[in-house]
């Protein structure tokens, strides 16, 4: 099968080119494929003639979404129209990759694809947007929403863990907030299964199980064998530009639904990713 990455230098797009190896991958990024520039995506999916068009590029960083908001709405929604109206000029498939983020956050159960959204950043709402310009551009796709990311080289909350763990005393861990700590490998492994099911529409792609930030963190200090004295507190005690989700879970039911395996469990995805990753 022949696949068109976009993101590839990104820490999901680095890991789905390393686990997708026995496809025919290309992998675009900023720097030879603008996706906010409808030509260059234009050119990349005519050349390369994908099957499946695995769209990772987008605008992360959610407290610089929320201070550029022409720029987080240029990547997320227009970044994604583009790659979208491409896919459905050439015939390719377009399984793109979302976020919790496009949700309020304030249920009191985890997310089915089904439920309501209805973002409260500029990082949720340009994703959101990406959704919908997604379903419009083109009629054969998968939206994969994922939530609390970690992979090999990171940047996530793990690698961050790592570094501030190796010479702080003690730190203050939120504990208020509560989602599905996922591993890039976990959602690539998926993503995998996922090129070939006739699986349309959205489908949740988190680990299985749920932790507050500061059970993620106790995980990830016992695992790295690392003693660090933390405390739990509360997101008021952290002000961000942008706001946090209180509930960032996410109910992979679409898998269920089409009888796919289930993702694995967060303790067990993140025992082997630091067993193969000890220093994230």
């Amino acid at each position: 099968m022949k696949l068109l990455i976009t993101g590839a230098k990104g820490m999901l797009g680095r890991t789905l080119m390393r686990r997708l190896g026995e496809h025919d991958c290309c992998g675009t990024d900023l720097d030879d494929c603008d996706i906010t520039r409808a030509d260059q995506v234009d050119a990349a999916v005519a050349s390369w003639e994908p099957d499946v068009v695995i769209h990772c590029a987008a605008m992360t960083a959610v407290d610089d979404c929320e201070m550029q908001s022409d720029l987080a709405f240029a990547v997320n929604e227009t970044g994604s129209a583009n790659v979208a109206a491409a896919c459905g000029r050439h015939g390719a498939r377009l399984i793109a990759i979302s976020t919790d983020y496009v949700f309020a956050g304030d249920l009191d159960r985890p997310y089915l694809e089904s439920d309501p959204t209805g973002p409260r950043t500029v990082y949720g709402a340009s994703k959101l947007a990406g959704e919908e310009a997604i379903r419009a551009g083109c009629a054969d796709h998968l939206i994969c929403r994922v939530a609390w990311l970690y992979g090999p080289g990171g940047p996530s909350f793990l690698h961050t863990m790592l570094k501030l763990g190796a010479s702080a005393s003690e730190l203050k861990i939120v504990d208020d907030q509560i989602g599905n700590p996922t591993s890039t490998d976990a959602v690539a492994g998926h993503v995998q299964l996922l090129l070939r099911a006739p699986v349309t529409g959205v489908a949740h792609l988190t680990c299985e199980g749920e932790a507050t930030w500061y059970a993620f963190a106790q995980e990830i200090f016992r695992l790295a064998d690392m003693p660090v004295p933390l405390t739990p507190c509360t997101t008021a005690e952290f002000p961000r530009p942008a706001p946090r989700p209180a509930n960032s879970r996410l109910d992979n039911a679409a898998l269920r639904r089409h009888d796919l395996p289930a993702m694995p469990d967060w303790r067990a995805a993140l025992a082997d990713f630091m067993r193969e990753n000890p220093h994230g």
